[in-house]
Order: C-alpha cells, then structure tokens, then sequence
C-alpha cells in the first residue's frame, strides 16, 4: 500500500493535516517531512519498533545510530542530555530554533529508549512551522535523518513530489511543505565541552 501524500501549509500548517502526520507515528509510521534545511524522515522517539523500521529503511544499525532528536523547546532537550552548562544552553537559547544540530553527551534515558548504548545525542528544533507543531502535538521528539539522493551531482533531494516517488512504498507518509533547500544543518558538537564544527551547513556559528 502506497504512503499518503498530504500538501500542508508551510507557513500555516493547518490543525486538521498536522493531526493526522500524528495519528500515523503514534501507530508507528514513518513520515518524510519538510525542515529548515531539507527534507527529513522520522518517527516517534518512543516507539521501539518505528526506530527499527526507521534504520532498516535509512540502511544504519541500531548500533551505529547517529540520527538526530527533532524537539520543539530547549525544555525537551534536557530529557535527553547528561548536563548543559549555563554558556551552552545560552547559545542555543540564542540560535534555536534554526538550522543546527548540537550533539552532547546522552543521559542514562537515552540507551532506554534506543535499545543500544548511546554516548552521545544530536538535538534539532528547526525553524519550520510544520515539524515544530507536530512533535508539540505528538509531545514527542521525532527522531529523524536527512532525505539523502542517489544523484552524484545533487546530494539532497528537494522536491518532494520526487521524494514521495522514492519513498512511497517505504514509508507512511509523505508531506509536502513545498521545495525543500539542498543545505544541511550546521553540526557542533559540545560532547567534549567546547563546541567543535563537524560540518558547516546552512547555519553560521559564533559565539
């Protein structure tokens, strides 16, 4: 059975369309859905089974998951973090929600959840309307990797007419916000203290 293919506003995302993206992950789907980057694919944190599927279908072990926590306040992330210092958690006060990814140091939850031993977290809130309202509805985060294309010239897929073509057979829905950019995230990494740029992206960091 083909993946539901739902158009939602990206700068208004209508209630009805965001509650029924959560009705599909709180039943264990997978959704492909727009960031302020590029396109993404995701699923309900909590929920063991959608976490297996989503690895199978994004080819990485369980062992080996580097994917990322899509939240919607800095209030979620301390869930999941071992310890924010006071300058860090300034910084992403100062920054987020925008096009960043900031791995720390996991707490003991966080191996729960995943099922694997998990030293470190990457923690997203993006600036887009839709996946903030919807992990605010789910009152989940999502955990999430990037929609990468097979393509040698273009890396990110960002049309999601041709991500719904990809992925129909794959995944529960896809949500089109409209064009996606063909820029990722900005990665630091605070897990050792100091922040350390992994990848430059879209975001610029100074602090």
């Amino acid at each position: 059975m083909a993946a539901e293919f739902l158009t939602i506003h990206p700068q208004n995302p209508e209630a009805r369309k965001i509650k029924r993206a959560v009705e599909i992950l709180g039943a264990g789907g997978i959704i492909v859905y727009p960031t302020d980057t590029i396109y993404g694919i995701g699923c309900d944190l909590l929920n063991r089974r959608a976490v297996e599927r989503l690895c199978q279908i994004t080819d990485v072990k369980p062992q080996k998951l580097n994917l990322s926590f899509i939240c919607n306040d800095l209030s979620h992330i301390s869930e999941y973090v071992k310890r924010i210092e006071t300058w860090q958690f300034k910084i992403l006060k100062s920054l987020l929600p925008g096009p960043f990814t900031f791995i720390f140091e996991s707490n003991s939850q966080v191996p729960k959840i995943l099922g694997v031993n998990k030293k470190t977290v990457g923690i997203r809130i993006p600036q887009h309307p839709i996946p903030l309202a919807i992990v605010q509805h789910l009152a989940n985060p999502l955990i999430t990797s990037s929609i990468k294309d097979d393509d040698l010239i273009k890396e990110y897929t960002t049309d999601p007419q041709e991500i719904y073509d990809d992925f129909k057979h794959r995944v529960d829905l896809v949500i089109d916000g409209g064009a996606g950019g063909n820029v990722p995230s900005t990665i630091v990494d605070f897990s050792s203290g100091e922040p350390v740029i992994t990848r430059q992206g879209l975001g610029q960091f100074v602090y």
